[in-house]
């Protein structure tokens, strides 16, 4: 390898920004063992290690972090050279809304590179939970919206994304008090609702020790070691543990992410983007 090949490039940003060759592997849609072999053979040709493998994520050297900057740089310069020659009259206002767990998961790559696609457009991105996003569809408020599906909106499959319960790897085992303290969304979340019954249906107790609107509330309960709570896989960080069965709590469903779309969201600049999300995040 004598040359920086832009699309092991975008393997590189793709570990880097998930954290995993697994992770990392689902967002450039290639098999782990494929994105390992291509940045092995680049470490090899480059003489030094891009990534520094720990038990349960991957963090970019010193070096590493360097060939990211440029990465970035190298493949954000291709997609405006694309979009300058390809589609060099789209422009515009696109407003989409997405839950705070989607929005520093799935999202940042699929914006990331539409933004550079499409320069002259412009995006607003709302985070609130998916039941007050419906409301802004129906109103027209909200052109495109990622959500996990709720009563009365339409929308595209894009994955199941499974739930799991959050714990902090140290501290007391928080999952063995009874009641169980557990950390939620407010009212209308879908994951809440489905936790609850979940707790109901094992018969085991529990209180409600934090409810918020925002993941990071929820992370720093569970990170303090005083609740559990339930987290769209995607979106769990590294630092945390999955707990299920074997710490004897039920297992929950996964949650249906959908693409819905407002009424006056046909405009090229709206179709673009659902495009892009599609393409990028669908399984």
């Amino acid at each position: 390898m004598k040359t920086l090949d832009l699309d092991v490039l975008s393997m590189v940003v793709a570990v880097a920004d998930a954290g995993s060759f697994v992770r990392g592997a689902a967002l450039v849609h290639r098999s782990q063992s494929a994105v390992s072999m291509q940045i092995k053979a680049l470490e090899q040709a480059l003489g030094k290690p891009i990534f520094e493998r720990r038990a349960r994520n991957v963090l970019p050297t010193h070096e590493g972090l360097m060939l990211v900057d440029y990465a970035r740089r190298m493949l954000a310069l291709r997609d405006e050279a694309w979009a300058s020659l390809v589609h060099p009259e789209v422009k515009g206002r696109v407003v989409i809304g997405v839950p705070d767990d989607y929005a520093s998961s799935l999202l940042p790559p699929v914006l990331r590179k539409f933004s550079a696609t499409y320069p002259k457009v412009e995006m607003q991105v709302l985070g609130l939970p998916s039941h007050s996003l419906a409301p802004l569809l129906h109103e027209n408020k909200v052109d495109l919206a990622c959500m996990t599906r709720v009563k009365g909106i339409r929308g595209e499959r894009l994955r199941l994304e499974p739930t799991v319960w959050g714990g902090a790897p140290r501290g007391p085992a928080v999952w063995r008090e009874r009641p169980l303290p557990i950390a939620v969304f407010a009212a209308g979340s879908v994951a809440r609702d489905n936790a609850i019954r979940a707790l109901k249906r094992a018969r085991i107790s529990y209180r409600t020790s934090y409810e918020s609107p925002s993941l990071l509330g929820l992370f720093s309960m569970v990170e303090a070691g005083l609740a559990v709570a339930p987290i769209a896989r995607c979106a769990l960080p590294e630092r945390f543990v999955e707990l299920g069965r074997a710490q004897g709590l039920p297992a929950l469903p996964p949650l249906e992410i959908v693409l819905a779309r407002s009424a006056r969201s046909n405009r090229p600049e709206c179709d673009f983007l659902a495009e892009q999300i599609l393409g990028e995040l669908k399984i």
